[in-house]
């Protein structure tokens, strides 16, 4: 498929084999049109992305690999890793930007192959997060980084393909087996607030244009986000930096990471709030 390897198993995917190969591999949603994607651009880039793809290139080896799990669009704040050229582009569509077509649910790499793994608004869209998680877990070498950036509060965005959202305390048991350095909120209040006007109007009309239009209206919402607690808990997304650990969160620890959010540790140099 446009020269890459389809090694996606259509038997325990919710792909169908016939319409992907009769649609030259090509998304299976509809993407944002022009209304949306000026909606994106007003959004600002995804600072949380933007500084964690920068912490990233330090830390890694001069040969280092970043594996991009939905790599075929390239994420909002994830430019850098492109440019320095150390991604490994992995989606179940082929683009410019991958390798090769695959599941994450079963990621076609040896164990301990990659010294990072980038999986930013892809969560969502799997059928089981927790199997996803177990196969970076399984790729990443020891003590490799992960990042996720994943919704909470955001509505239905991909249609048939869009199945879960994560709160703060979930998303960190989702990543229990990895410790964590950073965690935080991918917009605040404001932008959950936006987004909600914006699937209001779409809901109302039936119009999917006049809904871009009243996001575009309230877009200045966004600006009244925050990474306090309460923020965290309207947030838009969340966001995991950890590394890979041989040792698996207690939940007796997640119900203590919950409250430890409240008063926020100091931040060392391009790491975030401390926690379990």
């Amino acid at each position: 498929m446009q020269g890459q390897p389809v090694l996606i198993d259509f038997s325990s995917s919710v792909l169908d084999r016939q319409l992907f190969f009769e649609g030259g591999g090509a998304p299976p949603i509809r993407r944002a049109r022009r209304l949306g994607q000026l909606l994106a651009r007003l959004s600002g880039v995804n600072k949380s992305a933007t500084r964690f793809a920068g912490e990233l290139l330090r830390r890694l080896p001069p040969d280092g690999r970043v594996l991009v799990v939905g790599g075929a669009t390239v994420g909002s704040g994830a430019q850098a890793l492109y440019d320095a050229g150390v991604v490994v582009g992995l989606d179940i569509y082929p683009s410019q930007h991958t390798a090769l077509v695959a599941d994450a649910h079963a990621i076609p790499f040896a164990d301990e192959t990659f010294d990072a793994v980038w999986i930013q608004a892809v969560l969502e869209h799997v059928l089981s997060p927790e199997q996803v998680v177990q196969e970076i877990h399984r790729v990443l070498k020891p003590d490799g980084y992960v990042f996720a950036d994943t919704p909470f509060l955001q509505h239905v965005h991909e249609g048939a393909y869009d199945f879960t959202r994560f709160t703060m305390n979930g998303h960190r048991w989702l990543f229990r087996n990895f410790r964590l350095l950073d965690a935080g909120s991918t917009g605040g209040a404001g932008t959950t607030l936006t987004w909600a006007l914006k699937y209001f109007a779409r809901a109302l009309t039936g119009s999917n244009k006049i809904g871009s239009a009243v996001g575009l209206a309230f877009s200045w919402l966004r600006l009244f986000d925050g990474t306090s607690q309460g923020h965290e808990d309207a947030a838009c997304g969340t966001y995991f930096f950890g590394r890979k650990s041989t040792e698996s969160l207690s939940r007796e620890d997640l119900v203590s990471f919950y409250a430890s959010r409240r008063e926020p540790a100091p931040r060392p140099r391009g790491v975030g709030k401390g926690g379990q």
